[in-house]
């Protein structure tokens, strides 16, 4: 802080003549000063005051007062009279001066307080169009899920999800596992719901339940009054009702049966849940599906479980998301649910 009214008018004679001065070197030397823009930009930080040493000097100036002025934004007044300091020295000029009347500033700090204004208001457009940003963000949420997933887990999720985020919308897109995939990739939703072994490449993910597989016959089936379990290879070699490639329960089951011959030729592919269910208790043959899909038909008994041994069909439900987009906002708050409901 400066003692003498003098000393800070020609102070501010010396800014006001260097800002002139760097103009007419800026006009001049206008290549020179783009070849050496960006180191300068470099140390730019460490020469102008933060944005909070700003708003306190703007409020000295409106106040009159460095005591009223710290109260206003929340310090003491030695951390405001601490933070004046650092800023004088920073900038190589004294800003304030302090008298039993009160605290005023000097030429400079008239001139430097112009500026602050103006990098002041320039930060709060930036925060107002930071906030548009986020409720353009939180006011939907597109979400694309596996079959499995979105029929018989997103419900709960999402009707949860409503009770925190009354005002966003979501929308959901369900499909197999490479559809959910295609479509984050695509940036055509921000938050995915995958079956499967592994979070697919491009993908961070985190496991929210787990399954397995399940072989199920209709009650008219020859199965259905068998006693011995499925060996694996039985179970290969048989022509099964199952999902289509690309889905979570196809990429399970051909990893299972790998090592036992591989899957024998499906006796029918079927993209729904619903119909592989439907095909499968009228008898047309046994069927693979999610134990979440069936359990309502095996307590009705309209569907018989087959219990297989030798084979390990356990799988992990993920949700996925783009690598390097965490999700945010309502995203966010889904994947929390999920954790929870675990």
């Amino acid at each position: 802080m400066r003692g003498t009214e003098s000393g800070a008018e020609g102070g501010t004679g010396a800014v006001a003549g260097g800002l002139a001065g760097a103009g007419a070197g800026f006009g001049a030397d206008s290549a020179a000063d783009s070849a050496g823009h960006s180191a300068g930009d470099a140390h730019l930080a460490h020469r102008v005051p933060e944005l909070g040493a700003l708003q306190l000097l703007l409020a000295v100036a409106r106040l009159g007062s460095l005591g009223r002025a710290a109260a206003e934004l929340g310090i003491s007044q030695p951390a405001a009279s601490n933070r004046v300091r650092a800023m004088e020295r920073q900038l190589g000029v004294g800003l304030v001066e302090r008298s039993p009347r009160g605290s005023r500033l000097t030429g400079a700090g008239v001139l430097v307080t112009d500026w602050a204004r103006r990098i002041v208001e320039a930060a709060e457009a930036f925060d107002a169009g930071a906030q548009a940003l986020r409720d353009r963000r939180d006011s939907r949420l597109r979400v694309a899920a596996s079959m499995t997933v979105a029929e018989y887990l997103l419900p709960g999720w999402l009707i949860a999800l409503r009770r925190e985020r009354p005002d966003t919308a979501v929308s959901l897109l369900s499909g197999n596992s490479a559809a959910v995939v295609e479509r984050l990739l695509a940036d055509e939703a921000d938050l995915g719901f995958v079956e499967g072994l592994t979070a697919p490449r491009g993908l961070r993910g985190a496991v929210v339940a787990r399954d397995r597989l399940v072989v199920v016959v209709g009650p008219d089936h020859a199965w259905a009054r068998r006693r011995a379990p499925l060996a694996p290879a039985e179970l290969a070699a048989t022509a099964l009702i199952l999902r289509e490639e690309g889905s979570g329960t196809r990429e399970v089951l051909d990893a299972a049966l790998a090592g036992h011959g591989g899957l024998a030729a499906p006796l029918l592919e079927l993209t729904s849940t619903t119909a592989l269910k439907a095909a499968v208790a009228s008898g047309a043959g046994p069927g693979v599906l999610s134990e979440l899909a069936v359990a309502e038909e095996l307590a009705a008994h309209r569907l018989i479980q087959i219990p297989v041994e030798g084979v390990d069909l356990r799988r992990a439900l993920r949700a996925v998301w783009r690598s390097g987009q965490r999700p945010a906002g309502p995203g966010r708050d889904l994947l929390s649910l999920t954790r929870r409901a675990q």
